[in-house]
């Protein structure tokens, strides 16, 4: 049997088309066969020479064409040259605008952006999870924000849902024995969100911590003195970053992260 070339064919990158060629020619025992994906297909110059080529050999079409216009002309040419040709999109997309009663877009590539959305968005929480607590300084040269403060104060719970808002966070524990990182001074002021809470709040946080920890609620960690010294110390290295300040207290972590959304959205005009 002669080889078999068959073209994915789309306005966009190819990859449904590709697909479900590489699916049909499973139910075949047939090894010489290629798939060739022809993407960002969008005017008649482009359709009138694949199907020269096409014309030429052992040929199939499979493609994906949103402009009904297009895809119209290449189901017209493919029969003109006896080029078998299948259209995927249309045959699912008219009876979803009869039963819908709403017009297609008609704009390729919308899957895609679909997926590189997607892909930030995971990229971002990989980010929250690789750079949390301070476990590796480097992320904050590579952050969109840097939350610091002292422990309990949301920094991790914030550093996930800004990264579900497709930002990159690190976070930074201010601790009184630690000196902050040295890249903290790298980056502009702009950058970084300090939180805070106040006392009494971060005081019953931490001792609820402590007991679902197993551990007795009177432990230094939740000692009012040591909280005191703690936010104390946070407030002087924040005055020192000159970075924004956000009081947590009484905020759900949605209120805090859109604060934080409005004042990056404003710093980037």
């Amino acid at each position: 049997m002669e080889k078999i070339n068959i073209y994915a064919v789309s306005d966009s990158l190819g990859e449904t088309a590709e697909q479900v060629a590489k699916a049909v020619m499973k139910q075949f025992d047939i090894t010489d066969f290629d798939i060739k994906r022809i993407s960002y297909v969008n005017d008649r110059e482009a359709i009138d020479t694949l199907i020269e080529k096409a014309s030429k050999e052992n040929s199939f079409i499979v493609f994906t064409l949103v402009v009904q216009e297009l895809s119209e002309y290449l189901a017209e040419k493919a029969m003109e040259n006896n080029i078998g040709a299948v259209d995927i999109m249309t045959p699912v997309l008219l009876p979803l605008v009869k039963q819908l009663g709403l017009s297609p877009k008609q704009e390729p590539g919308l899957l895609r952006k679909l997926d590189e959305k997607y892909f930030k968005k995971v990229e971002a929480v990989e980010f929250a999870v690789k750079y949390d607590d301070g476990k590796d300084t480097r992320g904050i040269l590579l952050a969109d924000v840097v939350l610091v403060g002292v422990s309990r104060t949301s920094k991790t719970p914030l550093s996930m849902y800004l990264a579900h808002k497709n930002v990159k966070v690190a976070n930074i524990p201010l601790v009184p024995e630690v000196s902050p990182p040295e890249e903290l001074k790298l980056i502009s002021p702009k950058k970084i969100i300090g939180l805070t809470l106040n006392i009494e709040n971060l005081n019953k946080i931490r001792r609820e911590r402590l007991k679902a920890m197993g551990l007795k609620d009177t432990a230094n960690y939740a000692n009012m003195e040591r909280i005191f010294m703690e936010l104390e110390y946070s407030q002087k290295i924040m005055k020192d970053l000159k970075c924004k300040v956000i009081d947590t207290t009484d905020k759900a972590v949605e209120e805090t992260a859109s604060i934080i959304i409005d004042y990056i959205a404003e710093n980037n005009k």
